[in-house]
């Protein structure tokens, strides 16, 4: 069965991919084999398709294609992030668009729009998955807001409280202005910026005095409540039960001490504000100072900052210093680099906030996941993230996990009255008012009387129970599917994420199931462009995947990804690693249609070239399958697609082909013909699941296949013995071939012109490859000779040396001089060489890797002369 004349990726994808779905292979369902399974690290249900998920899913599906060759029962299970903050945000933004403020609609009214956005713009990341060739279990498809999995994170949320894991704190929180919400310590991200250091005079009260202090916030002043000195500072003895005025505020602060002040630090004098500041709040608490909140929400000043009250944060800091200079409180400005938090979703600059949040205990949780990463229970892949996980899992900090949001898991917390004790927590509004009617004696209690927090959860606290939700293991901790796919075998991610999800999954394993939720955790690196820089949409340097995969093909673009995509390191992409891919797919494909293409004849004998080709490559596949067991054990991804690249372009198409092609318009025989397509097959099997497309397309021409028998669900190439002894007589054969394709090369002797090859055998080297070296060298004989042949042109390998009788249409006089002055030219470049290596100096500081090229540079030089002389040696006599 012949294949198409040219390539075309585009309706081969969407016939197979369509026909993969029609027989529903991608599905999984409980049975008596072992089972494989991947969770998708869920995208956000607002996104669509970027280079680092082409990476992350490559990966994924490269692992659960193979896992299904490997007779596994596999199953990818799909799905979608509701993504609280990013998710809100956008609805927000599409609302003010329509002239619709989020403050005039209820709860209620903006979920509607909340949702009727997901059900718009929620599918779309996982359809474009599936032109990447995504063999997930789509019947699976999860969504964290689904019904099962919300249930889950409010019975998960109950019982932490009923443990006495969670607690509602007033705190200092990191403040989201932008999305108006608190954040964990984990979402704000540090940025060095460039500022100001501002030196204020506060005049002391009762006198003409003034005291300096400098800040790098000066908006913030209208929130101090005290100036705070360092009882050893011998500079501001004087100071000692005074009390300041702050500037513009007119207010009476008290001047207190405190050994925390730095002496070396600005002026040595610090301001207080209890409000803004976490440092601050610790020392107001210690000295009982009042705590004055100057900021709304969105990070205008409140009625507290007096004139400047609804105006930006950053632009009151520029008024307020002008008007600081022009009352004669400010001293000077210095620039200053200093460290800004910002927002790792909305990236605006953190505000602290004095606020009533519910927080998540995290030490004693956190014990059982750091030793099971310590002890190897949970793989980490590359180890070099092991010591950045002790470190965080060691200093962990209780989890805020409540936001100011709708959109999301509304906290199961019920308040019935006034007081911040207040509430109880429940699963249900019902079991919440009988829990209250309990709790305050109070029977008469209403459902009425009940107020549930508005707040909702952390969307990583829905995300860290995936592995188990998806299953439905919180709700039936006993059901089938729990038990059988639970514990996961592998996760793909992001290092970014690994203490946002990962380690909090791994947490929720143990707390819920007692044992892990995966066994290896593959991080993949971020994907750059050639400058290093990070692939982003405000940057204009990423490509869109579904052009890269229009242009290229989703196989081409699959091996262009992973071609140099090893764990934990960064990807520096670019486009020529597509064409590359692109090129190999199109390789895969010609060399197969040249198979497909041959005509069979049964009468023919089986050449003896056809019989050691078939051997060798035999032995060169298993060795292959030896390399990929390895590389894919180690989660060397990029190494077994490297591994697999080779051996079908340089084994299978370069060399074995060539070896056991019929002559042009000829046949071929049956034996070899058969052999030549269960290699193919073989071939495809392991070429399947890095190219899906490709590989099933040729599988499925080669002869008519049913249903049962796709490559999809194929068996993976069983491992027999590798005759390394054959591997190596043929690295030789492959140097006396190319030796003499290049003096054909060179001498312009046309390859359909047969030619002479005399051996002087002194390695007595095995003879097993003569048939391929005469087929592919197209000799009209070779032979084995004791001397050297006179007035021949040769080359070595080894210790032999090959000779190839001059015809009469080469110039003898004019080689002879080529062969002098390339041999002049070589013998200059050793000594150049051996200078190097001589001098002492060279050898003792360079490194080992430089001496060992040098040594090689030497050697090769030496081998070239010796041909070269033994050459000119034959022309001559």
């Amino acid at each position: 069965m012949a294949l198409a004349e040219k390539y075309d990726a585009k309706s081969v994808e969407e016939k197979w991919y369509s026909y993969w779905m029609e027989n529903n292979y991608f599905h999984s369902e409980v049975d008596e084999r072992e089972s494989y399974t991947i969770v998708i690290p869920p995208p956000n249900v607002t996104g669509v398709l970027h280079m680092g998920h082409m990476l992350n899913n490559t990966i994924q599906d490269v692992l659960i294609r193979r896992a299904r060759l490997n007779g596994y029962n596999a199953c990818w299970v799909p799905g979608t992030d509701h993504a609280s903050i990013a998710t809100e945000a956008k609805v927000v933004a599409k609302l003010k668009e329509e002239g619709i403020n989020k403050n005039d609609l209820t709860r209620e009214e903006f979920l509607g729009h909340a949702w009727e956005w997901t059900h718009k713009h929620g599918g779309i990341i996982l359809e474009q998955l599936k032109k990447l060739g995504a063999s997930c279990d789509w019947e699976r498809t999860a969504f964290t807001m689904d019904e099962n999995l919300s249930a889950s994170v409010i019975k998960v949320f109950v019982d932490l409280y009923n443990k006495g894991l969670i607690y509602r704190g007033y705190r200092m929180v990191n403040w989201d202005p932008q999305a108006k919400t608190t954040l964990s310590d984990e979402e704000v991200i540090y940025e060095e910026k460039q500022g100001g250091l501002y030196y204020l005079n506060y005049k002391i009260d009762g006198s003409e005095d003034t005291l300096t202090i400098a800040t790098t916030r000066p908006e913030t002043i209208m929130g101090d409540t005290a100036i705070c000195i360092n009882p050893n500072d011998e500079r501001f003895t004087h100071l000692k039960g005074k009390k300041a005025i702050v500037p513009i505020a007119n207010r009476v602060i008290p001047i207190i001490e405190d050994e925390y002040v730095d002496m070396e630090f600005g002026t040595g004098c610090l301001k207080v504000t209890p409000a803004h500041d976490p440092n601050d709040k610790v020392l107001g608490d210690k000295h009982s100072l009042e705590v004055i909140d100057i900021f709304n929400d969105n990070a205008t000043l409140n009625a507290a900052g007096l004139h400047y009250e609804g105006k930006d944060r950053f632009v009151v800091r520029k008024e307020i210093v002008k008007e600081l200079e022009s009352i004669g409180a400010l001293e000077k400005t210095e620039t200053h680099l200093n460290k800004v938090g910002t927002s790792e979703r909305t990236k605006a600059v953190i505000e602290p906030k004095l606020s009533d949040q519910w927080f998540l205990k995290m030490k004693d949780l956190a014990q059982p996941a750091l030793d099971a990463v310590l002890d190897k229970e949970v793989n980490l892949v590359p180890e070099k993230f092991i010591s950045t996980y002790r470190y965080w899992m060691e200093n962990v900090r209780d989890w805020n996990i409540s936001r100011q949001l709708w959109w999301g898991h509304q906290i199961p917390a019920y308040f019935y009255g006034p007081g911040k004790e207040d509430f109880v927590v429940a699963e249900s509004r019902e079991e919440a008012l009988s829990l209250a009617q309990e709790k305050t004696g109070n029977d008469s209690l209403k459902d009425t009387d009940l107020t549930q927090d508005p707040d909702a959860l952390d969307t990583w606290f829905s995300s860290w129970l995936w592995p188990m939700s998806v299953f439905n293991g919180i709700l039936e901790p006993d059901n089938k599917e729990i038990n059988y796919y639970y514990p996961t075998n592998d996760l793909v991610t992001a290092p970014e994420i690994l203490f946002f999800w990962v380690a909090r999954m791994i947490i929720a394993g143990y707390e819920y199931r007692k044992e892990k939720p995966f066994t290896n955790v593959y991080l993949t690196g971020i994907v750059r462009d050639k400058q290093r820089r990070k692939m982003s949409k405000s940057l204009g340097n990423s490509p869109d995947p579904l052009d890269l995969i229009g242009q290229y093909g989703a196989d081409g673009i699959r091996v262009g990804m992973l071609l140099s995509s090893p764990a934990g390191n960064d990807l520096m992409f670019d486009e020529d690693l597509c064409k590359q891919g692109s090129a190999f797919v199109n390789k895969i494909f010609n060399a197969s249609r040249l198979v497909l293409g041959w005509k069979v004849d049964t009468t023919i004998e089986q050449p003896e070239a056809s019989v050691v080709a078939i051997n060798w490559y035999r032995s060169k596949f298993q060795k292959a399958l030896v390399e990929l067991e390895n590389n894919y054990n180690k989660y060397r991804i990029s190494d077994a697609l490297m591994t697999t690249y080779k051996l079908i372009w340089d084994d299978f198409c370069g060399w074995f082909l060539e070896m056991v092609k019929p002559s042009y318009g000829s046949p071929i025989d049956i034996n070899t013909y058969q052999e030549v397509i269960a290699i193919l097959e073989d071939n495809l099997k392991i070429l399947h699941p890095f190219v899906p497309f490709i590989s099933e397309e040729i599988w499925q021409q080669i002869s008519d296949r049913s249903a049962e028998e796709a490559l999809i669900i194929a068996s993976w190439p069983e491992e027999t013995s590798v005759n390394e002894d054959l591997i190596k007589e043929f690295e030789v054969a492959g140097d006396i071939i190319s030796g003499i394709r290049t003096i054909r090369k060179e001498k312009n002797i046309p390859f359909k012109d047969t030619i002479e090859l005399f051996v002087l055998n002194s390695e007595k080297l095995k003879t097993t490859f003569d048939t391929v070296i005469s087929k592919l060298g197209n000799l009209s004989g070779l032979n084995y000779v004791e001397e050297k042949v006179e007035g021949a042109l040769s080359f070595r390998v080894k210790s032999n040396e090959y000779f190839i009788p001059i015809s009469g249409a080469i110039d003898v006089e004019e080689e002879i001089k080529k062969l002098t002055d390339e041999l002049l030219y070589t013998e200059g470049f050793l000594k150049s060489v051996q200078k190097k290596l001589q001098n002492e100096r060279f050898v003792n500081n360079a490194p080992e890797q430089v001496i060992a090229t040098e040594r090689k540079k030497e050697a090769d030089a030496e081998a070239k002369i010796a041909t070269l002389k033994s050459s000119l040696e034959g022309l001559r006599s």
